[in-house]
């Protein structure tokens, strides 16, 4: 672990909540305080090569999207302005400056609500095996990347440990109840479809993205991240060209570099070249630059 990891793991007395593969969480009493680290995953896996600036996109990136998304749906979105932090956490805050948010809690819900507008990834796989994703039936003779008709819901189980597991609607209803269920597909299309109009004019395709919600106060919230290059495929517009792999502004350039590799996706995982780091980071903030006009 690289002591840039570990900072964010360690901030001196402030209690520890919960690290996930990229966030480090921790408790502030009646808020969480969130931190994005450069670390990256492939395959479920944390890479021991850390990406610059990748934690200040993905924070900067959720924050717009938790605003723009708001007529939608509530999120735990509260601040990213360190300046008003917590009085504990203000000798830390050139650390967390641009990589941190402060959010609400919430108990979060035990599914990873995908939607599909094109067909990339494991469900182009699911895809030419069965002509479906998640039960979902699509027409014959779609290629790679293609648009679908419609966007598709397709959600999956949230495993703490190892990959998650696409399921049905229909399994997510008797996991969390139908109302629940249908809820958040009805949320997670109109959110995806609101976004992705809006990538669209600054030219970008979001292909496909997940999204997490969790209870807070009886009310069902938008959490974690959303519509960041960890959580969604980003095309761009001006090259998109069904019928093969597209070039993206997400992790799956590290993708793609990895399955050249003699590597069996089990930890530990292997490290990047520079050239790789150097242009995931250019990827990263070319994707920040351009949905939100702004550099990092």
């Amino acid at each position: 672990m690289s002591n840039d990891t570990l900072k964010f793991s360690r901030l001196g007395d402030i209690e520890f909540f919960k690290r996930g593969k990229v966030r480090e969480i921790y408790n502030l009493k009646d808020k969480f305080l969130m931190v994005a680290t450069d670390r990256i995953s492939c395959f479920d896996v944390v890479l021991p090569t850390e990406i610059p600036h990748k934690g200040e996109v993905l924070t900067q990136l959720s924050v717009f999207w938790f605003k723009f998304t708001k007529d939608i749906i509530p999120n735990h979105f509260l601040t990213a302005n360190v300046d008003g932090f917590p009085e504990e956490v203000q000798k830390y805050k050139e650390t967390l400056r641009g990589r941190s948010m402060l959010v609400k809690k919430a108990k979060p819900l035990p599914v990873e609500c995908v939607v599909r507008g094109y067909l990339s990834g494991s469900g182009w796989k699911e895809y030419k095996d069965t002509q479906s994703i998640c039960g979902v039936k699509l027409p014959k003779g779609l290629k790679e990347s293609d648009k679908l008709p419609e966007p598709i819901f397709t959600p999956a189980t949230k495993e703490d440990v190892g990959h998650d597991i696409n399921v049905t609607q229909k399994y997510i209803e008797r996991m969390i109840g139908e109302d629940v269920a249908t809820k958040l597909k009805a949320i997670s299309m109109a959110l995806y479809e609101k976004a992705n109009r809006y990538a669209e004019s600054k030219g970008i395709i979001i292909a496909d993205t997940k999204f997490e919600f969790g209870f807070s106060c009886d009310e069902i919230i938008l959490i974690d991240e959303v519509l960041t290059p960890d959580s969604s495929r980003f095309w761009p517009k001006d090259s998109y060209a069904p019928g093969k792999s597209q070039p993206s502004f997400d992790k799956q350039f590290v993708r793609d570099y990895i399955e050249t590799l003699d590597w069996n996706k089990e930890s530990p995982g292997p490290g990047l070249p520079d050239e790789i780091v150097n242009k995931t980071t250019e990827k990263y903030l070319q994707a920040l630059k351009m949905i939100t006009d702004k550099e990092e």
